[in-house]
């Protein structure tokens, strides 16, 4: 069964699905104490190798994953972002992690806007969220970029068991915020 993956363009970013070439940035990202510290925390190589694996498998079983973001400009691996429900998430996410030396040059945000596009045109969802734990401030910067606020909180399901705030929108202010750009 050949499930087709999309690769999305912004203006500085390809998102596409990870490959075996990712696997050193992404487990330097996984041993990034700071970068990983809302994520999940610290992952050893074979840790950040099953994340890795998680989420292109999570392609063949959702239909859709996490995208690998990579800078046009350097073809640099910068993270992942997009769509992720896990069974027993709170909801329909949007998530984002970036590889901290690329920190504050906005490719969260231009990377979620991409996949908040594709997943309410493509997934027709009706909402999409963001978990974030309440001292995670920069992720709370990127959602009120995105137009989201706090929507509920929630412990996000075992081995996580991480009490967060859901950030969010529904498609329609998703839509009209889009039409207003």
């Amino acid at each position: 069964m050949e499930i087709p993956i999309p690769t999305l363009e912004t203006e500085r970013l390809i998102l596409r699905a990870p490959v075996p070439s990712d696997f050193e940035a992404w487990a330097a990202f996984a041993a990034d104490a700071e970068a990983a510290r809302y994520i999940g925390g610290v992952q050893t190589r074979v840790g950040a190798w099953r994340v890795m694996a998680t989420m292109a498998g999570a392609w063949l079983v959702r239909g859709f994953s996490m995208f690998s973001v990579v800078e046009k400009a350097s073809g640099e691996w910068v993270g992942r972002v997009g769509p992720w429900q896990p069974e027993g998430w709170p909801g329909t996410e949007v998530g984002w992690g970036i590889a901290r030396e690329h920190w504050g040059k906005g490719y969260a945000t231009e990377a979620a806007e991409a996949s908040i596009d594709w997943a309410f045109d493509h997934l027709g969802w009706d909402e999409v969220i963001h978990t974030i734990e309440d001292a995670n401030v920069n992720s709370q910067k990127v959602a009120q970029r995105l137009g989201s606020r706090i929507l509920r909180q929630a412990v996000l399901p075992a081995p996580l068991n991480i009490p967060v705030d859901v950030w969010g929108q529904s498609r329609e202010a998703w839509l009209a915020r889009r039409a207003a750009r």
